[in-house]
This record gives C-alpha cells, sequence and structure tokens, in this order.
C-alpha cells in the first residue's frame, strides 16, 4: 500500500482510510469500483474528499436535481478538473466515457450517487457497461468509489440481479464513532460526562462541528445549560436534526407511522408485539416499517441468544431516541422557547428512558470488544437477554449476556452474565439474580462453568459488593467474586 498519510484534519477514522488508499493504490486491474456508505452526517464527504485531494483524484458531489441539471453540473466538474473549457453531455454514457478519459488511471469519487439513479434510474446499467473487461473504464484503467447517505438504495446497487452486483471491490460502511473516540472527539475527559452528552448525539462527528459549532459542555455542573443552549434550542440546527434523518430517507411515506415505531422502542416497547400494542397496529403492518427503518440503520434488531426466534428491535441513533422520549412530547413549549419548563419536566424521564437503556448499549459495547483475558475467550456474541424462572414465575432480565463461539456438538459457552445500573447503587442482590439466572442456564444445556457474574455501574457499588469482588475469582461457583465494571473502566483505553 503506498504510504499516503491520513492529514490531521481527519478524526480517527483509520481503517477506514487504510481501506480507501488500498484501493485507490491497488495495482490490480480487477479493482475498479468500491462502494461507501453510512448515515447521514458520519464524515464520508469529509473522509473521500480528503483522500481525493491526497492522490489527485476527481471528486463530485450530486445534488438533488432533474437528469439534465445534474449532467450539466457534472460537466462544468470535468472541465473543471480537465484544467479548463465546458462540456456539455447530452446522455450518462457519453459524460462517464469523457471522465474515464480525462482521469485516465486515476481515482474518481462520485458522493450521494442516489441522487444521480433517482434522476437517471439507468445510470447503473451504463458504469456496469463502462467497468465491463471491454468498456471504456478498463481501457482507461480508472477507479470509482461511489457514496451515499441512502442507506436502503445504496444497499440495492449491489443486492439481487443489480447491474453492478459483483463488480465491488471495496465495500466501506462509515459508521458513527465508538463511545471513547466520541468523547475524545468532544474533549470530554470525564467519564459520567461522556455517557451524558453520548446519549444525545451518540457518536456523529457533524453534531459537534456543524451542528453546535463546537460548544461542548464543560463539565457535569455545564450539561444541563449546554442541553438548553443546544438540543434544545429552535435556533439550532440540532433541534430539528431527528425529524430531518426520517424525512431524507426516499422509501419512507407515511412519516407519522415512523415516528410512532421509533416512539414505541424508545419508550421501552422493544418487541414487534410491545410496538404493536403500542401504537395501536397488528403485528404483520409492522412488517414493512420495521424493514424499512433496518435498511436505513435506523433500528437495529437483535436476537435474544436464549429464546430463538425472540428479538428485540433498539433504535441506532441516539438523537432519535432522545426526540421521541423527551422532545416530541414537549414540542409546543420548545417552539415556544420554553425550554428550561420542557427540560425541568422532562429530566427524570431522559435518565430513565434515555440514559439508563444507553448506558447497558455501552457496556455491551465493551464486553464486545474486550480481549480474551477478560472473560476467559473473545466474545462471539454480546445482547440482552431474558431468562423465564418458573420457580418464581418471574423473567429474569440480563442486560449483557457474553457468549464464545458456538463450537460442533458442543454446549454453547456463556462467558458472563451481567446486569447493568445507571443511576442506581449495585448490591449482593443483584448478583443473586445474575447466579439463578446461571442456574436456570446450566439447566437447559449451557456451558456455564467458566461464566463471570459481571456488575455495570455507573454510580457504584455497596460495601458489600466491593468486598465480594475483591475476593479470588472462582467462576461457575456459588462463592464466585463478582467482576466490578465501573466508568472508569468502560473508559479505559484497551
Amino acid at each position: 500500500m503506498a504510504d499516503i498519510l491520513k492529514p490531521d484534519r481527519v478524526f480517527d477514522r483509520d481503517r477506514e482510510w487504510d481501506g480507501l488508499v488500498r484501493f485507490a493504490t491497488s495495482p490490480s486491474q480487477d479493482v475498479r469500483l468500491g462502494i461507501v456508505s453510512g448515515r447521514r452526517r458520519q464524515g464520508k464527504t469529509f473522509l473521500l474528499d480528503a483522500l481525493a485531494d491526497a492522490v489527485g483524484g476527481f471528486f463530485f458531489t450530486a445534488t438533488d436535481a432533474t437528469e439534465i441539471e445534474a449532467l450539466e453540473g457534472f460537466g462544468a466538474a470535468v472541465a473543471a478538473f480537465s484544467g479548463g473549457g465546458r462540456y456539455a453531455f447530452h446522455d450518462w454514457d457519453e459524460a462517464l466515457e469523457r471522465l474515464f478519459a480525462v482521469v485516465g488511471d486515476g481515482l474518481i469519487v462520485i458522493d450521494e450517487f442516489p441522487y444521480l439513479t433517482k434522476a437517471s434510474p439507468s445510470l447503473p446499467s451504463v458504469l456496469q457497461r463502462a467497468l465491463d473487461p471491454r468498456g471504456y473504464a478498463r481501457r482507461a484503467g480508472s477507479k470509482v468509489l461511489l457514496c451515499g447517505s441512502a442507506m436502503s438504495v445504496v444497499g440495492r446497487l449491489l443486492a439481487g440481479s443489480a447491474p453492478l452486483r459483483g463488480r465491488a471491490s471495496l465495500e466501506l460502511i462509515v459508521k458513527p464513532l465508538e463511545y471513547r473516540e466520541a468523547a475524545r472527539f468532544w474533549g470530554i475527559d470525564d467519564p459520567r460526562l461522556a455517557v451524558l452528552v453520548h446519549a444525545i448525539v451518540g457518536g456523529t462527528p457533524a453534531y459537534r462541528r456543524e451542528f453546535v459549532a463546537g460548544d461542548a459542555p464543560e463539565s457535569l455542573e455545564d450539561f444541563d445549560a449546554w442541553v438548553l443552549r443546544t438540543v434544545l434550542n429552535p435556533q439550532v440546527p440540532l433541534f430539528r436534526e431527528a425529524r430531518y434523518l426520517l424525512a431524507e430517507e426516499s422509501e419512507i411515506r407515511d412519516v407519522a407511522l415512523y415516528h410512532a415505531v421509533l416512539g414505541a422502542i424508545a419508550g421501552g416497547h422493544t418487541t414487534r408485539g410491545g410496538i404493536a400494542n403500542t401504537i395501536g397496529r397488528s403485528s404483520t403492518d409492522l412488517a414493512h416499517p420495521l424493514s424499512v427503518l433496518e435498511d436505513a440503520q435506523l433500528v437495529i434488531r437483535e436476537a435474544d441468544p436464549f429464546n430463538r426466534g425472540k428479538s428485540v428491535y433498539r433504535v441506532a441513533e441516539p438523537l432519535i431516541v432522545f426526540y421521541e422520549a423527551i422532545m416530541r412530547r414537549e414540542w409546543t413549549r420548545l417552539e415556544r422557547g420554553n425550554t428550561e419548563a420542557a427540560w425541568r419536566n422532562s429530566r427524570a424521564t431522559f435518565l430513565s428512558r434515555v440514559v439508563g437503556p444507553h448506558f447497558e448499549g455501552i457496556c455491551r459495547d465493551w464486553a464486545m470488544s474486550v480481549g480474551p483475558e477478560v472473560f476467559g475467550d473473545l466474545p462471539s456474541q454480546v445482547a440482552s437477554a431474558t431468562i423465564n424462572d418458573p420457580r418464581d414465575k418471574k423473567q429474569i432480565q440480563i442486560d449483557v449476556a457474553v457468549l464464545a463461539p458456538e463450537e460442533t456438538d458442543q454446549p454453547r459457552r456463556i462467558l458472563s452474565l451481567g446486569e447493568a445500573k445507571w443511576d442506581r447503587t449495585m448490591t449482593i442482590g443483584h448478583v443473586d439474580r445474575l447466579r439463578r439466572a446461571r442456574e436456570l442456564l446450566s439447566a437447559k444445556g449451557y456451558d456455564t462453568s467458566q461464566t463471570v457474574l459481571t456488575c455495570y455501574s455507573g454510580s457504584g457499588f455497596d460495601e458489600n459488593l466491593m468486598a465480594a469482588g475483591a475476593r479470588p475469582r472462582q467462576p461457575g461457583t456459588d462463592a464466585d467474586s463478582p467482576m466490578l465494571v465501573d466508568l472508569n473502566t468502560l473508559y479505559s483505553e484497551m
């Protein structure tokens, strides 16, 4: 791979940068097409623009326009890249042939490609012909990166019988920053403050730069004031962003229905039946909306590892959770500028419905990221789960279930069972529930001989639990010592 250094202005994204450079500099004749996708505001354009600058490539950002307007803008961009003049293209076949001749064996980046296919549905077929062994793209030696934020549209570019299926050598998804990287990006050293901020804005880079103009809370004491002057401030772009995220997805027609689905999930109704009951629809009516939200990566479906066929849904974008749980019900007050009353009325809900579940998600992310020395093996699956307890006629909720890789003809090993509490001091009682869950799973045939019982807390542990956590660990026994994971541990560098 060529030694092309990532510019200092690009934060993190080392893995993504390495993959893009490897694609752009590959000597292979078979490396011709790459697809870059990701939800909006993740820095895809920023990253690709930096790459095009670094290798001297052609960069074009499409807009929502007619075919004639798009060809006109494209012609101007090709002319500027070639050193001047003017190109007036009649169709995309002519435009691409000229582009490849001008760029030669260099890099071509077309950002927001779905806008072009919306106005010109045949464009992927035209590009396919250009990339074929006898096509003009092959003769020129050009490499093409197509980028888009409409996840459902980008996904179809390479699916099924799509013209470009089988032609891509790179499929890169630019995801939000991981929670620890997000804290670094916001310049936050206090892990408690980092969780609170991440519960609202997640790891989306644009929310700090463009949307709040670099305004970050200075301390825990400044957090409430920061919420009032940014996300709850009608004059700040972040205020309406959650609504726009939904409106920008082309597959979404009935916006009210989709908001209702997201609101139900944000309110803790995470099964399909629970969502249906909450919004007054049948479960079958939700198949299409949930599928669209999954394709758009606004919702994630997570399988319960201990209950075959049972899944829960989670909203993938924290800002949408915050909007649905907090802002939507206070919208009238907020638009009238009565933000302090709206926040005062909602802060308890924020801690219980937003921060609490979000903290559980961070704990699962941490468990998935640790090395084999923590739980005795590399985690293969980390999820929340429920375990039926027939003796006590109740369900035991497992916030962080960590499972080892499956082995043929061997019982599935459970590396850890964990409970997470954001705003409650944890006690021995929490460990006792985990022990009961371990007994039930052992009876069902799981290997729990080395299962570590883990308590994750944002508010600390009482004296008895601290003493238990200090004893030598003997996993799988009633006398074993629980693992205690606090905020500093979650945010320590691995």
